[in-house]
């Protein structure tokens, strides 16, 4: 079974129903989430007829980017795969080295992805945080989850855990904050809340986002995110749902490279100079210096040492300790008091 322990930020392209129905269009959208460098591509799997009612309204941005005669029903119908296409994009994702991930929003479609192609992990929707019985059934499946948490309450979130965490107390799950959005405006990001569940639950974290930038996904890589979420489309221009909220693949590239730069940067936490800091450290750090030449058996007096930098030589955190010493070898001027200067050979 696979787990979280990530060495570097799990990214997911979120294709969604971006394919526009069109297995076509899916695999290009494979394609493109292995040229931006996704670890995985996810997809949503579903039967409309059970899981929205044909009278229902659509989301304020489902109007404005879709037909505004078209029930939300008609419209996600004309986005659904059939199980054979999924089996063909698993199959095309195995051939070209990407993890491919699915959203089952029910219980046949979660069983097909579980049981027939055997995906990771399950990818759990925002909207299904309060679906207690969906919950349970997922949980009875054993494999690692991956909860977005769009909408909810830090309470639902908990009720959530504790609901799938009484079927199989060993689940591994892993907690997205989200803002269910699109796009989500900086000003409803909230993304300290991503640090209130890692504290609450004690779980690995992530983000999907769904701003139209890349600083959010790269500020949670920042903050400690294990998994980044973001919407990939051909062309943000295309009919459909979720294109306009989608990144297009140069985009997507950009925030990728930009991640992982910001994990190089991150470091291992220990304060100490890095090894080019130690060649420059030698150039530009002021060190003690003779301010005339001496010979050996002077003193050191206050007014022979400058502080200055010099090739080598003593820091002057010693500046007290050699003060009053007697030189045991002569010293040029402008070089570099060190402890030979006061040792005896």
């Amino acid at each position: 079974m696979k787990s979280f322990s990530f060495s570097s930020a799990f990214i997911i392209a979120e294709a969604g129903v971006n394919h526009n129905g069109s297995l076509e269009l899916a695999f290009k959208l494979v394609d493109a989430a292995i040229e931006v460098g996704a670890n995985a591509i996810k997809f949503q799997t579903f039967k409309t007829e059970k899981i929205l009612s044909k009278n229902v309204d659509k989301a304020t941005y489902q109007k404005e980017s879709t037909e505004e005669n078209e029930t939300q029903f008609e419209m996600i119908k004309k986005l659904e795969l059939s199980y054979s296409d999924f089996k063909k994009i698993k199959r095309y994702c195995e051939e070209k080295g990407i993890i491919f991930l699915s959203t089952p929003d029910e219980e046949e479609s979660l069983d097909f992805l579980c049981d027939t192609i055997e995906v990771p992990y399950i990818k759990v929707g925002s909207g299904e945080v309060t679906n207690y019985p969906f919950l349970k059934y997922i949980a009875s499946k054993n494999k690692p989850v991956i909860l977005s948490t769009g909408m909810s309450t830090i309470g639902e979130v908990e009720k959530a855990v504790n609901t799938m965490y009484s079927v199989n107390e060993s689940l591994e799950i892993a907690l997205l904050h989200c803002t269910t959005n699109y796009p989500t405006p900086y000003e409803e990001v909230n993304l300290r809340a991503m640090l209130t569940l890692k504290e609450a639950f004690k779980l690995p974290v992530g983000y999907s986002d769904h701003t139209l930038g890349i600083e959010v996904p790269v500020a949670a890589v920042a903050l400690g995110a294990n998994i980044i979420e973001k919407h990939l489309t051909l062309d943000k221009k295309l009919p459909g749902p979720d294109h306009k909220a989608s990144m297009e693949p140069r985009e997507f590239k950009r925030m990728v490279e930009a991640i992982r730069n910001i994990e190089k940067a991150m470091g291992d936490g220990i304060k100490r100079p890095n090894n080019s800091e130690k060649e420059i450290e030698k150039v530009v750090r002021r060190r003690l210096a003779a301010t005339r030449h001496m010979e050996a058996g002077e003193v050191v007096k206050e007014k022979d040492i400058a502080i200055k930098r010099v090739s080598e030589g003593l820091l002057p955190e010693f500046f007290e300790v050699i003060l009053g010493k007697k030189l045991r070898k002569e010293i040029e001027e402008g070089n570099g008091f060190t402890w030979n200067h006061f040792m005896e050979e």
